[in-house]
């Protein structure tokens, strides 16, 4: 098998294996609606902020929670942006790292032009993950306002529910955005070789399965 068969085999086995997961993922959820833990999630962050906006005794306590949140989600996107620069660097040195970033792989040295496509392949879950960083502060900023709002006011668009649905919304892109993160994980692999993107691949869907599962499930 070339090079190229090699690595047009181990994408496609490793893009396979995350579909299957994602829709194993799906039909639990169908049944369960309780069995990920995002869902679960996703529940109490609209009990919570049902909770504080019915209770101004809890607005300070509200701003901290949600003013941590927006620490943790600009932390990811500089990292995003620091790990995208390090990906721009490596984009420029494509003919000589095929060479040696091969030295375990099984199928022999990569094409220059193939390892250009891995790097531009990380490079764009990378801009995935910053985006949904971005997102996720944006929408943040927006319901730090919304929370502290007295009873009154709390209607129509302002009223808790839809309050909620954007809390949701940002947790939604923080949750994408840290998928991406793990997605980066066989993609470094595959600049060594084909073989150790399935590897890395087969560890992130094992991972993933612990990971995503709520707490008490019924695999569990």
């Amino acid at each position: 098998m070339t090079p190229f068969d090699s690595d047009a085999a181990a994408i496609a086995t490793s893009v396979l294996l995350l579909a299957a997961y994602y829709a194993f993922l799906l039909h639990r959820t169908r049944r369960d609606p309780d069995y990920t833990v995002h869902a679960v999630n996703q529940r109490a962050r609209s009990a919570w902020i049902a909770g504080v906006m019915r209770n101004s005794s809890k607005d300070i306590m509200a701003v901290q929670t949600l003013r941590n949140y927006v620490m943790a989600a600009t932390f990811k996107a500089s990292s995003a942006i620091l790990l995208i620069m390090g990906t721009l660097t490596l984009s420029g040195q494509a003919e000589s790292l095929a060479k040696t970033w091969h030295v375990l792989s099984f199928a022999g040295p990569s094409e220059p032009e193939w390892w250009i496509a891995k790097v531009i392949c990380l490079l764009t879950v990378l801009l995935v993950a910053f985006f949904s960083f971005a997102m996720a502060i944006r929408i943040l900023n927006h319901v730090v306002f919304m929370v502290g709002l007295p009873q009154e006011a709390a209607t129509g668009a302002l009223a808790p529910e839809r309050v909620a649905q954007r809390l949701n919304q940002a947790g939604k892109y923080y949750s994408i955005g840290m998928r991406a993160f793990f997605i980066t994980v066989p993609l470094v692999f595959w600049l060594f070789g084909p073989l150790f993107l399935v590897l890395a691949a087969i560890g992130l869907v094992a991972v993933l399965y612990h990971v995503d599962r709520s707490p008490g499930g019924a695999d569990e």
